[in-house]
């Protein structure tokens, strides 16, 4: 990391359709990854910030989600950005580590590896970070309240060099309120770690015979030799070994998980557009167009009456709805917190209910 004209390759891990399933059923007609929040692709906030990274080559998405479920998204952001974006196709989960070391070939041509990105300011502070550090990996956190750090990875970081001394993934007691964000920066060396777990897995299996009740009762000896993962099989091991370092942030984070949190998330993207993209969001007095209130996008192919009222804030509303893809709901009908599948016409006014 010497150089400040080193390339930089973008790695955004988007799952596929076995993952994610919380999400569901807004994720039934629309890969997660590109279900709208804010009014964008959710993967269009990460590829955005990309675009800021000095140095971009190319930005890699990969996954498990057929390819041709991406080709049109992927095709406008290139074209949009004007940087090559890539949708990359797993032939099998291989773990958020190994996705990175079956496509080395291809990422290996420019380097170092950024993998899952945030915030375009963020990133690029940590990218800073990274280079000044001067080891294999960066990763970012954020502290978080104590009782719910348990249900990320938890770190000791040193407080003055900022090394990783100690990484836990998901433990059953407080270790740390400094959690795991998911996302890093990486040398090429990660490839080289990343092989030797999978080459330590190989001769261990084969150095003993394994009895049957260690084979049912072993997780690492039911894991194939080329499934890695980034946060047991990489951060665990390597931590304490002055091979990576934290960089911890400030700005908003949230893991998106349920459809609820949708909502909140893209209140999260549209204040942020307040102060970074303005043009994004709508505006009226009722006038002329529709009363806006609060932080609103309103999509180029909607329709607003200039009688509505939009209103920003989503704590305001009585509860989380979901409308299925072609559902009707006529007039005066009244729909609270409530899951509509699609293909539904709603003539009673319904609360609390999930119509299948």
């Amino acid at each position: 990391m010497e150089s400040s004209e080193e390339k930089v390759v973008a790695v955004i891990m988007v799952g596929g359709p076995t993952k994610g399933t919380r999400f569901r059923p807004l994720s039934f007609n629309t890969p997660k990854p590109l279900f709208p929040l804010a009014g964008q692709p959710m993967v269009h906030h990460p590829i955005s910030a990309c675009k800021r990274i000095p140095n971009l080559a190319q930005i890699f998405l990969i996954g498990f989600y057929e390819e041709r479920e991406f080709a049109l998204y992927v095709s406008s952001i290139s074209n949009e950005l004007k940087v090559p974006v890539r949708y990359l196709k797993e032939d099998k989960p291989h773990g958020s580590a190994g996705g990175l070391y079956y496509f080395r070939d291809m990422i290996m041509e420019d380097s170092p590896v950024v993998e899952s990105v945030i915030d375009a300011l963020v990133l690029f502070l940590l990218t800073e970070a990274h280079r000044r550090y001067g080891g294999m990996g960066t990763m970012l956190v954020i502290k978080v309240s104590a009782d719910t750090a348990n249900q990320f990875g938890e770190l000791i970081a040193d407080p003055i060099t900022k090394e990783l001394l100690h990484y836990t993934e998901k433990p059953e007691t407080f270790v740390s309120d400094l959690i795991n964000c998911g996302v890093y920066v990486f040398t090429p060396e990660i490839f080289t770690a990343i092989e030797g777990v999978s080459t330590h897995r190989e001769d261990t299996a084969n150095l003993r015979p394994v009895s049957s009740f260690e084979a049912l009762h072993s997780v690492t000896r039911t894991l194939p030799k080329d499934f890695v993962r980034l946060d047991q099989d990489i951060l665990s091991p390597l931590a304490g070994k002055k091979q990576l370092y934290t960089y911890e942030t400030m700005d908003f984070w949230e893991q998106l998980k349920t459809p609820g949190m949708s909502l909140k998330c893209s209140d999260l993207y549209l204040a942020q557009f307040r102060l970074t993209s303005p043009h994004l969001l709508a505006s009226g007095d009722g006038t002329k167009s529709a009363t806006v209130k609060g932080d609103v996008f309103v999509h180029p192919s909607a329709k607003v009456h200039p009688t509505a009222k939009a209103d920003g804030d989503y704590n305001a509303k009585l509860g989380i709805t979901i409308l299925g893809e072609a559902v009707t709901v006529e007039d005066e009908i009244v729909v609270t917190n409530s899951i509509v599948l699609p293909n539904k016409t709603l003539n009673v006014s319904v609360q609390e209910e999930i119509i299948l």
